[in-house]
Protein backbone atom coordinates (compact mmCIF):
# COMPACT_ATOMS: atom_id res chain seq x y z
CA UNK A 1 0.00 0.00 0.00
CA UNK A 2 1.41 3.39 -0.96
CA UNK A 3 1.90 5.94 1.75
CA UNK A 4 1.25 9.65 1.68
CA UNK A 5 4.09 12.03 2.30
CA UNK A 6 3.54 15.72 3.04
CA UNK A 7 5.53 18.15 0.90
CA UNK A 8 8.74 19.31 2.52
CA UNK A 9 8.78 23.05 3.00
CA UNK A 10 11.62 25.32 3.91
CA UNK A 11 11.26 26.66 7.46
CA UNK A 12 9.69 30.13 7.74
CA UNK A 13 8.48 29.78 4.14
CA UNK A 14 6.07 32.55 3.18
CA UNK A 15 3.98 32.10 0.06
CA UNK A 16 3.31 35.83 -0.19
CA UNK A 17 7.00 36.58 0.23
CA UNK A 18 7.83 34.20 -2.62
CA UNK A 19 5.32 36.04 -4.83
CA UNK A 20 6.97 39.33 -3.88
CA UNK A 21 10.41 37.90 -4.66
CA UNK A 22 9.25 36.84 -8.12
CA UNK A 23 7.69 40.27 -8.59
CA UNK A 24 10.91 42.06 -7.60
CA UNK A 25 12.96 39.83 -9.91
CA UNK A 26 10.75 40.84 -12.84
CA UNK A 27 10.28 44.50 -11.88
CA UNK A 28 13.84 45.43 -12.90
CA UNK A 29 12.93 44.53 -16.48
CA UNK A 30 10.11 47.11 -16.52
CA UNK A 31 10.10 50.90 -16.95
CA UNK A 32 8.04 51.71 -13.84
CA UNK A 33 9.41 53.81 -10.99
CA UNK A 34 9.67 52.37 -7.49
CA UNK A 35 6.49 54.00 -6.13
CA UNK A 36 4.26 52.59 -8.84
CA UNK A 37 5.84 49.17 -8.42
CA UNK A 38 5.17 49.31 -4.67
CA UNK A 39 1.52 50.15 -5.34
CA UNK A 40 1.13 47.31 -7.84
CA UNK A 41 2.70 44.86 -5.38
CA UNK A 42 0.75 45.89 -2.27
CA UNK A 43 -2.48 44.27 -1.07
CA UNK A 44 -5.05 47.07 -1.05
CA UNK A 45 -7.49 45.58 1.45
CA UNK A 46 -7.29 42.66 3.88
CA UNK A 47 -10.45 41.63 5.74
CA UNK A 48 -9.80 39.15 8.54
CA UNK A 49 -12.89 38.11 10.41
CA UNK A 50 -14.10 35.79 13.14
CA UNK A 51 -17.76 35.02 13.48
CA UNK A 52 -19.88 32.60 15.54
CA UNK A 53 -21.98 29.88 13.97
CA UNK A 54 -24.45 27.76 15.95
CA UNK A 55 -23.97 24.07 15.22
CA UNK A 56 -26.09 21.05 16.06
CA UNK A 57 -26.53 20.39 19.76
CA UNK A 58 -26.78 24.14 20.44
CA UNK A 59 -22.98 24.39 20.27
CA UNK A 60 -21.40 27.65 19.05
CA UNK A 61 -18.19 27.53 17.01
CA UNK A 62 -16.11 30.60 16.16
CA UNK A 63 -14.96 30.52 12.54
CA UNK A 64 -11.86 32.28 11.20
CA UNK A 65 -12.09 33.59 7.63
CA UNK A 66 -10.49 36.03 5.19
CA UNK A 67 -11.16 38.07 2.06
CA UNK A 68 -8.28 39.93 0.43
CA UNK A 69 -8.61 42.46 -2.38
CA UNK A 70 -5.14 42.79 -3.78
CA UNK A 71 -5.69 45.39 -6.50
CA UNK A 72 -8.35 47.94 -7.40
CA UNK A 73 -6.77 49.03 -10.69
CA UNK A 74 -9.82 47.42 -12.30
CA UNK A 75 -13.14 46.53 -10.73
CA UNK A 76 -14.66 44.24 -9.72
CA UNK A 77 -12.02 42.23 -7.92
CA UNK A 78 -12.12 38.51 -8.66
CA UNK A 79 -10.94 35.40 -6.88
CA UNK A 80 -12.05 32.11 -5.41
CA UNK A 81 -12.99 31.08 -1.89
CA UNK A 82 -11.29 28.03 -0.42
CA UNK A 83 -12.29 25.91 2.56
CA UNK A 84 -9.20 24.45 4.20
CA UNK A 85 -7.79 24.14 7.69
CA UNK A 86 -4.48 25.39 6.20
CA UNK A 87 -5.98 28.79 5.29
CA UNK A 88 -4.05 31.74 6.69
CA UNK A 89 -3.60 35.41 5.86
CA UNK A 90 -0.25 34.93 4.12
CA UNK A 91 -1.68 32.32 1.76
CA UNK A 92 -4.80 34.32 0.92
CA UNK A 93 -2.74 37.47 0.25
CA UNK A 94 -0.41 35.53 -2.05
CA UNK A 95 -3.27 33.97 -3.98
CA UNK A 96 -4.99 37.35 -4.32
CA UNK A 97 -1.79 38.84 -5.73
CA UNK A 98 -1.47 35.99 -8.22
CA UNK A 99 -5.06 36.65 -9.29
CA UNK A 100 -4.19 40.25 -10.14
CA UNK A 101 -1.28 39.18 -12.33
CA UNK A 102 -3.20 36.25 -13.79
CA UNK A 103 -6.13 38.41 -14.88
CA UNK A 104 -3.74 40.93 -16.42
CA UNK A 105 -1.89 38.32 -18.47
CA UNK A 106 -5.05 36.76 -19.91
CA UNK A 107 -6.66 40.17 -20.48
CA UNK A 108 -9.57 39.65 -18.10
CA UNK A 109 -10.59 43.07 -16.69
CA UNK A 110 -10.57 42.27 -12.97
CA UNK A 111 -8.43 43.15 -10.00
CA UNK A 112 -7.19 40.19 -7.98
CA UNK A 113 -8.88 38.90 -4.82
CA UNK A 114 -9.08 35.72 -2.77
CA UNK A 115 -11.05 34.36 0.13
CA UNK A 116 -10.69 31.54 2.60
CA UNK A 117 -12.45 29.94 5.54
CA UNK A 118 -10.22 28.05 7.98
CA UNK A 119 -12.12 24.78 8.21
CA UNK A 120 -11.76 21.24 6.94
CA UNK A 121 -15.04 20.73 5.04
CA UNK A 122 -14.82 16.95 5.56
CA UNK A 123 -15.42 17.52 9.27
CA UNK A 124 -18.74 19.34 8.79
CA UNK A 125 -22.20 18.28 7.67
CA UNK A 126 -23.81 19.95 4.64
CA UNK A 127 -26.11 21.84 7.02
CA UNK A 128 -23.12 23.17 8.99
CA UNK A 129 -21.26 24.13 5.81
CA UNK A 130 -24.31 26.01 4.60
CA UNK A 131 -24.56 27.92 7.88
CA UNK A 132 -20.85 28.84 7.72
CA UNK A 133 -21.01 29.87 4.05
CA UNK A 134 -24.11 32.02 4.51
CA UNK A 135 -22.69 33.75 7.59
CA UNK A 136 -19.41 34.40 5.75
CA UNK A 137 -21.35 35.93 2.86
CA UNK A 138 -23.31 38.13 5.24
CA UNK A 139 -20.03 39.40 6.71
CA UNK A 140 -18.78 40.23 3.21
CA UNK A 141 -21.99 42.11 2.42
CA UNK A 142 -21.66 44.16 5.63
CA UNK A 143 -18.24 45.45 4.60
CA UNK A 144 -19.06 45.76 0.88
CA UNK A 145 -16.59 43.01 0.01
CA UNK A 146 -18.94 41.31 -2.46
CA UNK A 147 -21.05 42.47 -5.39
CA UNK A 148 -21.14 42.29 -9.21
CA UNK A 149 -19.27 45.58 -9.52
CA UNK A 150 -17.17 45.28 -6.36
CA UNK A 151 -15.82 41.79 -5.69
CA UNK A 152 -16.93 38.54 -7.32
CA UNK A 153 -15.96 35.25 -5.59
CA UNK A 154 -15.75 31.83 -7.26
CA UNK A 155 -15.06 28.22 -6.26
CA UNK A 156 -11.62 27.12 -5.13
CA UNK A 157 -10.16 24.26 -3.12
CA UNK A 158 -12.93 22.67 -1.02
CA UNK A 159 -15.80 24.58 -2.62
CA UNK A 160 -17.99 24.17 -5.68
CA UNK A 161 -21.36 24.93 -7.25
CA UNK A 162 -23.23 24.16 -4.03
CA UNK A 163 -21.35 26.76 -1.99
CA UNK A 164 -21.67 29.35 -4.77
CA UNK A 165 -25.46 28.77 -4.77
CA UNK A 166 -25.57 29.51 -1.05
CA UNK A 167 -23.54 32.68 -1.57
CA UNK A 168 -25.84 33.85 -4.37
CA UNK A 169 -28.99 33.19 -2.36
CA UNK A 170 -27.64 34.98 0.72
CA UNK A 171 -26.45 37.97 -1.31
CA UNK A 172 -29.73 38.40 -3.20
CA UNK A 173 -31.75 38.08 0.02
CA UNK A 174 -29.69 40.89 1.58
CA UNK A 175 -29.70 43.01 -1.61
CA UNK A 176 -33.23 42.46 -2.96
CA UNK A 177 -34.08 43.89 -6.36
CA UNK A 178 -30.49 44.22 -7.55
CA UNK A 179 -30.93 43.51 -11.25
CA UNK A 180 -27.39 42.19 -11.77
CA UNK A 181 -27.32 40.29 -8.48
CA UNK A 182 -26.55 36.96 -10.19
CA UNK A 183 -23.16 38.44 -11.13
CA UNK A 184 -22.08 38.62 -7.47
CA UNK A 185 -20.47 35.17 -7.72
CA UNK A 186 -19.38 32.78 -10.47
CA UNK A 187 -19.06 29.01 -10.65
CA UNK A 188 -22.80 28.66 -10.09
CA UNK A 189 -24.98 25.82 -11.43
CA UNK A 190 -26.25 26.53 -14.95
CA UNK A 191 -29.81 26.68 -13.59
CA UNK A 192 -28.82 29.66 -11.42
CA UNK A 193 -26.97 31.61 -14.09
CA UNK A 194 -23.80 29.56 -14.38
CA UNK A 195 -22.12 28.97 -17.72
CA UNK A 196 -21.60 25.65 -19.47
CA UNK A 197 -17.96 24.60 -19.49
CA UNK A 198 -17.02 26.19 -16.16
CA UNK A 199 -16.36 22.93 -14.31
CA UNK A 200 -13.64 21.69 -16.70
CA UNK A 201 -12.33 25.17 -17.52
CA UNK A 202 -9.11 25.18 -15.47
CA UNK A 203 -8.00 21.72 -16.57
CA UNK A 204 -8.92 22.47 -20.19
CA UNK A 205 -7.00 25.75 -20.02
CA UNK A 206 -3.93 23.88 -18.77
CA UNK A 207 -4.28 21.53 -21.73
CA UNK A 208 -4.67 24.36 -24.26
CA UNK A 209 -1.63 26.22 -22.89
CA UNK A 210 0.70 23.22 -22.80
CA UNK A 211 -0.53 21.94 -26.16
CA UNK A 212 0.34 25.28 -27.73
CA UNK A 213 3.80 25.24 -26.11
CA UNK A 214 4.38 21.74 -27.48
CA UNK A 215 3.54 23.03 -30.95
CA UNK A 216 6.34 25.62 -30.80
CA UNK A 217 9.09 23.92 -32.82
CA UNK A 218 11.86 26.19 -31.50
CA UNK A 219 11.13 25.39 -27.83
CA UNK A 220 10.72 21.66 -28.45
CA UNK A 221 14.07 21.49 -30.27
CA UNK A 222 15.80 23.01 -27.22
CA UNK A 223 14.34 20.21 -25.10
CA UNK A 224 15.14 17.48 -27.62
CA UNK A 225 11.45 16.81 -28.23
CA UNK A 226 9.36 16.66 -31.38
CA UNK A 227 6.47 19.13 -31.75
CA UNK A 228 2.97 17.99 -30.81
CA UNK A 229 1.50 15.90 -27.99
CA UNK A 230 1.41 12.48 -29.64
CA UNK A 231 3.31 9.96 -27.52
CA UNK A 232 4.57 12.44 -24.94
CA UNK A 233 4.76 11.03 -21.42
CA UNK A 234 2.72 12.98 -18.89
CA UNK A 235 2.53 12.81 -15.08
CA UNK A 236 -0.35 14.50 -13.25
CA UNK A 237 -0.36 15.11 -9.52
CA UNK A 238 -3.91 15.43 -8.21
CA UNK A 239 -7.10 13.78 -9.41
CA UNK A 240 -9.39 16.59 -8.35
CA UNK A 241 -11.35 18.68 -10.80
CA UNK A 242 -8.30 20.34 -12.39
CA UNK A 243 -5.96 17.34 -12.47
CA UNK A 244 -8.60 14.92 -13.73
CA UNK A 245 -9.65 17.13 -16.63
CA UNK A 246 -6.05 17.95 -17.58
CA UNK A 247 -5.17 14.25 -17.61
CA UNK A 248 -8.32 13.41 -19.58
CA UNK A 249 -7.62 15.93 -22.34
CA UNK A 250 -3.97 14.89 -22.66
CA UNK A 251 -5.01 11.23 -22.88
CA UNK A 252 -7.58 12.02 -25.57
CA UNK A 253 -4.98 14.02 -27.53
CA UNK A 254 -2.69 10.99 -27.82
CA UNK A 255 -0.26 11.67 -24.95
CA UNK A 256 0.63 8.88 -22.50
CA UNK A 257 -0.45 9.61 -18.94
CA UNK A 258 2.14 7.33 -17.32
CA UNK A 259 1.64 8.31 -13.67
CA UNK A 260 -1.20 9.67 -11.56
CA UNK A 261 -0.60 10.91 -8.01
CA UNK A 262 -3.08 11.41 -5.19
CA UNK A 263 -2.73 12.22 -1.49
CA UNK A 264 -2.92 8.54 -0.53
CA UNK A 265 -0.68 7.05 -3.22
CA UNK A 266 0.62 7.05 -6.79
CA UNK A 267 0.28 4.60 -9.68
CA UNK A 268 2.54 4.12 -12.69
CA UNK A 269 2.21 2.40 -16.05
CA UNK A 270 4.76 3.10 -18.78
CA UNK A 271 2.17 2.22 -21.47
CA UNK A 272 -0.22 4.87 -20.17
CA UNK A 273 -3.27 5.12 -17.91
CA UNK A 274 -6.84 6.00 -18.82
CA UNK A 275 -7.91 8.76 -16.37
CA UNK A 276 -11.59 7.84 -16.69
CA UNK A 277 -10.89 4.23 -15.72
CA UNK A 278 -8.68 5.35 -12.82
CA UNK A 279 -11.42 7.70 -11.61
CA UNK A 280 -13.96 4.87 -11.74
CA UNK A 281 -11.56 2.66 -9.77
CA UNK A 282 -11.18 5.39 -7.14
CA UNK A 283 -14.94 5.87 -6.90
CA UNK A 284 -15.40 2.09 -6.48
CA UNK A 285 -12.56 1.48 -3.99
CA UNK A 286 -11.91 4.87 -2.40
CA UNK A 287 -8.34 5.11 -3.72
CA UNK A 288 -6.37 5.11 -6.98
CA UNK A 289 -3.89 2.56 -5.60
CA UNK A 290 -4.08 -1.08 -6.74
CA UNK A 291 -5.41 0.02 -10.13
CA UNK A 292 -5.33 -3.06 -12.42
CA UNK A 293 -2.22 -3.13 -14.62
CA UNK A 294 -0.47 -0.29 -12.76
CA UNK A 295 2.42 -0.32 -10.31
CA UNK A 296 1.91 1.23 -6.87
CA UNK A 297 4.80 3.54 -5.94
CA UNK A 298 6.31 3.36 -2.46
CA UNK A 299 5.51 7.02 -1.70
CA UNK A 300 3.14 9.32 -3.53
CA UNK A 301 5.90 11.93 -3.90
CA UNK A 302 7.97 9.36 -5.84
CA UNK A 303 5.56 9.94 -8.70
CA UNK A 304 6.93 13.45 -9.21
CA UNK A 305 10.39 12.04 -9.86
CA UNK A 306 9.48 9.49 -12.55
CA UNK A 307 10.75 9.88 -16.10
CA UNK A 308 8.38 11.98 -18.24
CA UNK A 309 8.19 14.82 -20.74
CA UNK A 310 5.50 16.86 -18.98
CA UNK A 311 4.83 17.08 -15.24
CA UNK A 312 1.58 18.73 -14.13
CA UNK A 313 1.32 19.43 -10.38
CA UNK A 314 -2.40 20.10 -9.98
CA UNK A 315 -2.98 19.82 -6.24
CA UNK A 316 -0.89 21.30 -3.43
CA UNK A 317 1.49 24.22 -2.96
CA UNK A 318 5.25 23.73 -2.57
CA UNK A 319 5.33 20.08 -3.71
CA UNK A 320 8.53 20.73 -5.68
CA UNK A 321 11.14 22.33 -3.45
CA UNK A 322 14.84 22.53 -2.78
CA UNK A 323 14.85 18.98 -1.44
CA UNK A 324 13.56 17.23 -4.56
CA UNK A 325 13.92 19.65 -7.50
CA UNK A 326 17.23 18.15 -8.68
CA UNK A 327 15.53 14.72 -8.95
CA UNK A 328 12.73 15.95 -11.23
CA UNK A 329 13.18 14.42 -14.69
CA UNK A 330 10.42 16.28 -16.55
CA UNK A 331 11.41 18.61 -19.39
CA UNK A 332 8.26 20.71 -19.06
CA UNK A 333 6.44 21.54 -15.82
CA UNK A 334 2.94 22.97 -16.13
CA UNK A 335 1.78 24.58 -12.90
CA UNK A 336 -1.90 23.69 -12.77
CA UNK A 337 -1.98 24.29 -9.00
CA UNK A 338 -1.20 27.63 -7.34
CA UNK A 339 2.43 27.84 -6.19
CA UNK A 340 3.51 24.19 -6.59
CA UNK A 341 7.18 25.26 -6.91
CA UNK A 342 9.16 27.12 -4.28
CA UNK A 343 11.58 29.87 -5.45
CA UNK A 344 14.54 27.58 -4.71
CA UNK A 345 13.04 24.83 -6.89
CA UNK A 346 12.46 27.39 -9.63
CA UNK A 347 16.16 28.30 -9.68
CA UNK A 348 17.29 24.66 -9.76
CA UNK A 349 14.93 23.68 -12.58
CA UNK A 350 15.67 26.77 -14.66
CA UNK A 351 19.39 25.98 -14.38
CA UNK A 352 18.66 22.47 -15.68
CA UNK A 353 16.92 23.93 -18.75
CA UNK A 354 13.42 22.79 -17.72
CA UNK A 355 10.60 24.95 -19.12
CA UNK A 356 8.37 25.90 -16.20
CA UNK A 357 5.01 27.22 -17.41
CA UNK A 358 3.84 29.28 -14.42
CA UNK A 359 0.52 29.11 -12.62
CA UNK A 360 0.08 32.83 -13.23
CA UNK A 361 -1.50 32.16 -16.58
CA UNK A 362 -1.53 28.39 -17.10
CA UNK A 363 -4.33 27.82 -14.59
CA UNK A 364 -6.22 30.95 -15.67
CA UNK A 365 -8.90 28.87 -17.40
CA UNK A 366 -11.14 29.11 -14.35
CA UNK A 367 -11.10 32.89 -14.09
CA UNK A 368 -11.40 33.24 -17.88
CA UNK A 369 -14.61 31.23 -17.99
CA UNK A 370 -15.78 32.94 -14.79
CA UNK A 371 -15.41 36.18 -16.73
CA UNK A 372 -17.65 34.73 -19.45
CA UNK A 373 -20.18 33.75 -16.77
CA UNK A 374 -20.09 37.24 -15.25
CA UNK A 375 -20.69 38.80 -18.68
CA UNK A 376 -23.59 36.40 -19.22
CA UNK A 377 -25.12 37.47 -15.90
CA UNK A 378 -24.80 41.16 -16.76
CA UNK A 379 -26.24 40.70 -20.26
CA UNK A 380 -29.05 38.40 -19.06
CA UNK A 381 -28.84 36.21 -22.17
CA UNK A 382 -27.37 32.76 -22.78
CA UNK A 383 -24.42 32.52 -25.15
CA UNK A 384 -25.51 31.21 -28.55
CA UNK A 385 -29.19 31.96 -28.06
CA UNK A 386 -29.28 34.78 -30.61
CA UNK A 387 -27.11 33.29 -33.33
CA UNK A 388 -27.18 29.48 -33.14
CA UNK A 389 -30.21 28.83 -35.40
CA UNK A 390 -29.23 31.54 -37.85
CA UNK A 391 -25.77 29.97 -38.23
CA UNK A 392 -27.25 26.48 -38.67
CA UNK A 393 -29.72 27.62 -41.31
CA UNK A 394 -27.00 29.52 -43.17
CA UNK A 395 -24.59 26.56 -43.01
CA UNK A 396 -27.26 24.21 -44.37
CA UNK A 397 -28.05 26.64 -47.18
CA UNK A 398 -24.37 27.00 -48.15
CA UNK A 399 -23.91 23.22 -48.04
CA UNK A 400 -26.97 22.67 -50.24
CA UNK A 401 -25.65 25.15 -52.82
CA UNK A 402 -22.24 23.43 -52.88
CA UNK A 403 -23.85 19.99 -53.23
CA UNK A 404 -25.99 21.23 -56.12
CA UNK A 405 -22.97 22.81 -57.86
CA UNK A 406 -20.71 19.77 -57.44
CA UNK A 407 -23.29 17.04 -57.80
CA UNK A 408 -21.91 15.34 -54.68
CA UNK A 409 -23.67 14.65 -51.39
CA UNK A 410 -22.04 14.53 -47.97
CA UNK A 411 -23.01 11.77 -45.53
CA UNK A 412 -25.34 12.42 -42.61
CA UNK A 413 -22.55 12.63 -40.02
CA UNK A 414 -20.66 15.23 -42.05
CA UNK A 415 -23.87 17.14 -42.68
CA UNK A 416 -24.57 17.41 -38.94
CA UNK A 417 -21.01 18.57 -38.26
CA UNK A 418 -21.04 21.24 -40.99
CA UNK A 419 -24.53 22.46 -40.12
CA UNK A 420 -23.87 22.75 -36.38
CA UNK A 421 -24.28 26.26 -35.01
CA UNK A 422 -22.24 27.24 -31.97
CA UNK A 423 -24.02 26.86 -28.64
CA UNK A 424 -22.86 28.08 -25.26
CA UNK A 425 -20.22 25.45 -24.50
CA UNK A 426 -18.74 25.75 -28.01
CA UNK A 427 -18.31 29.49 -27.58
CA UNK A 428 -16.88 29.09 -24.08
CA UNK A 429 -14.31 26.54 -25.28
CA UNK A 430 -13.43 28.73 -28.25
CA UNK A 431 -12.95 31.81 -26.07
CA UNK A 432 -10.86 29.84 -23.58
CA UNK A 433 -8.65 28.37 -26.31
CA UNK A 434 -8.03 31.79 -27.83
CA UNK A 435 -7.24 33.27 -24.41
CA UNK A 436 -4.70 30.59 -23.44
CA UNK A 437 -2.95 30.59 -26.81
CA UNK A 438 -2.71 34.39 -26.88
CA UNK A 439 -1.40 34.50 -23.30
CA UNK A 440 1.31 31.94 -23.98
CA UNK A 441 2.59 33.86 -26.98
CA UNK A 442 2.46 37.19 -25.13
CA UNK A 443 4.73 35.73 -22.45
CA UNK A 444 7.05 34.17 -25.05
CA UNK A 445 7.24 37.52 -26.85
CA UNK A 446 8.45 39.18 -23.64
CA UNK A 447 11.22 36.57 -23.39
CA UNK A 448 12.18 36.99 -27.04
CA UNK A 449 12.34 40.78 -26.71
CA UNK A 450 14.65 40.68 -23.68
CA UNK A 451 17.35 38.00 -23.81
CA UNK A 452 18.20 38.67 -20.14
CA UNK A 453 14.87 37.10 -19.12
CA UNK A 454 15.62 33.39 -18.92
CA UNK A 455 12.38 31.89 -17.58
CA UNK A 456 8.67 32.09 -18.31
CA UNK A 457 7.71 33.05 -14.75
CA UNK A 458 9.76 36.23 -14.87
CA UNK A 459 8.41 36.98 -18.36
CA UNK A 460 4.84 36.45 -17.12
CA UNK A 461 5.39 38.86 -14.22
CA UNK A 462 6.87 41.45 -16.58
CA UNK A 463 3.84 41.09 -18.84
CA UNK A 464 1.44 41.47 -15.88
CA UNK A 465 3.31 44.36 -14.24
CA UNK A 466 3.32 46.32 -17.49
CA UNK A 467 -0.43 45.89 -17.97
CA UNK A 468 -1.31 46.82 -14.39
CA UNK A 469 1.13 49.75 -14.53
CA UNK A 470 -0.54 51.09 -17.67
CA UNK A 471 -3.95 50.78 -15.97
CA UNK A 472 -2.78 52.73 -12.91
CA UNK A 473 -1.13 55.34 -15.12
CA UNK A 474 -4.34 55.74 -17.13
CA UNK A 475 -6.32 56.29 -13.93
CA UNK A 476 -4.23 59.41 -13.29
CA UNK A 477 -3.84 58.66 -9.58
CA UNK A 478 -0.09 59.33 -9.65
CA UNK A 479 0.57 63.10 -9.81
Amino acid sequence: MATATAPVQEAHYSFFKSVEESFDKAAKFTKWEKGILEQIKACNAVYRMKFPVRMEGNRIEVIEAYRVQHSHHKLPCKGGIRFSDEVNQDEVMALAALMTYKCAIVNVPFGGAKGGIKINPRHYTPFQLESITRRYTAELVKKNFIGPGVDVPAPDYGTGEREMSWILDTYTSLRPGEIDGAGCVTGKPVALGGVRGRKEATGLGVFYGLRELCNVKEDMEKLGLTPGLEGKKVIVQGMGNVGYHAAKYFHEAGAKVVCLIEWDGAIYNEQGLNPDEVLKHRNDTGSIVNFPGAQNLAKNTDGLEQDCDILIPAALENVIHGGNADRIKAKIIGEAANGPLTPEADEILNAKGVIVVPDMFLNAGGVTVSYFEWLKNLSHVRYGRLGKRFDENMNIHILSVIEEMTGRKVNEQERKFIAHGADEVDLVYSGLEETMIAALHEVRDVMNQNKDIKDMRTAAYVCAINKVGVAYESLGIFP
